[in-house]
């Protein structure tokens, strides 16, 4: 008995150490990966910003712009980064037969699938909080002062400026900050939904707890026969728009939280809106963890089946081309989804699922 115990815990030993080696071997492979991917993204929009120097918005708001939407493009690029980081680490075992060594060994298939998603666990919950906490706030941030530096006092102009509708009310908004003050708001008041009754500019607009106070206003009444025009120094506007809400309307939707997602989502069903963009966005969100762990089945699947006996360059591209592929796919569901009305968790789950049934098939031929 001592002896079948000492074996136990000899074997346990061992099966330890293999998942701790496959760990860190996933872990280096997919760290690397992320971190060369984010770092091109990053180089290639520095160069596209220089396009757009203008005003106040030069070389080092560029640079900056580009550092502080870093958090984004990390978000980004994890799934990615999972599929072909697990391919290289995976690969690089392979190649020198030390997957053989551990199946000879009588180490499963599933062990080693249990060993590689632990790392990868580690992206997951970075992801979680990254797009939870971090990307909505320093989007919001990066957008707002690209848009004030470039744009300056010009409103339609404004190349990075959003339209929003409250009610009887069309508003242009140039920037928002996180702090709740608006620059470069635009109103058009429509009368009867069809002829234009009041159009309004002011330089800024405060938010003061339940309303707004719009600043330096330039205002115009428009009647049937004659426009009255007026000169404010202050007007005090009362609507149910809050800072929190056009911090999410000023973001596309794949850069809110998942909480800001479902809050707007409810928000655009109360005015009677569409809400499958948001809603697509959000199951996308949500499934995103998922997503990422499919990616490890697919790579496992790749190294012991297709992929087996190939070079790196080869598993690189392999890799490459499964995950822009994934990214379409999902992408064009979207769009599906808004203009036939698919349920918008049917359309982001099928190339999860897709992904996930293929991943499993090829694993149990191995």
């Amino acid at each position: 008995m001592a002896e079948q115990a000492q074996s136990y815990g000899f074997r346990g030993g061992c099966v330890r150490i293999i998942n701790q080696y496959i760990g860190q071997t996933v872990f280096f492979a997919v760290s690397t990966v992320l971190l060369i991917i984010v770092g091109l993204d990053a180089v290639f929009a520095f160069i596209g910003e220089l396009d757009y120097l203008k005003n106040n918005y030069q070389v080092m708001q560029a640079l900056m712009y580009v550092v502080i939407t870093l958090p984004r493009r990390i978000y980004e690029f994890i799934p990615v980064s999972t599929l072909i980081g697990c391919l290289i680490g995976l690969g690089a075992l392979a190649s020198t037969s030390e997957l053989t060594v551990m199946r000879a060994a009588g180490i499963s298939v599933a062990r080693i699938v249990f060993a590689a998603c632990l790392p990868v666990l580690i992206a997951v919950t970075l992801g979680l909080v990254l797009g939870q906490y971090v990307v909505p706030n320093t989007e919001q941030y990066a957008e707002s002062e690209r848009s004030i530096q470039t744009d300056g006092g010009e409103a339609f102009q404004a190349r990075h400026g959003f339209w929003y509708r409250d009610e009887h009310f069309f508003i242009h908004v140039k920037a928002i900050q996180p702090n709740g003050v608006m620059f470069g708001v635009a109103r058009f008041q429509m009368r009867d939904g069809q002829n234009l009754e009041l159009a309004d500019y002011s330089d800024r607009a405060i938010f003061q707890g339940d309303h707004w106070v719009l600043l330096n206003v330039e205002q115009s009444q428009i009647g049937e026969t004659s426009v009255k025009e007026a000169s404010l120094d202050t007007l005090h506007w009362e609507t149910s728009l809050t800072p929190e809400i056009l911090s999410i309307v000023v973001l596309k939707p794949e850069y809110l939280s998942i909480t800001g997602l479902m809050e707007y989502s409810k928000y655009l069903a109360d005015q009677g809106l569409d809400v499958t963009a948001y809603s697509f966005a959000f199951w996308k969100k949500v499934l995103q963890p998922v997503a990422t762990i499919v990616m490890v089945f697919i790579a496992i699947s790749f190294i012991f089946g297709p992929l087996r006996s190939v070079t790196m360059g080869q598993r690189i591209t392999a890799g490459i081309v499964t995950g822009l592929t994934f990214n379409y796919a999902q992408d064009l569901l979207g769009h599906v989804s808004i203009v036939f009305k698919v349920d918008p968790l049917i359309a982001a789950s099928i190339p999860i699922l897709v992904c996930l049934f293929a991943g499993i098939y090829l694993l149990r031929r191995v």
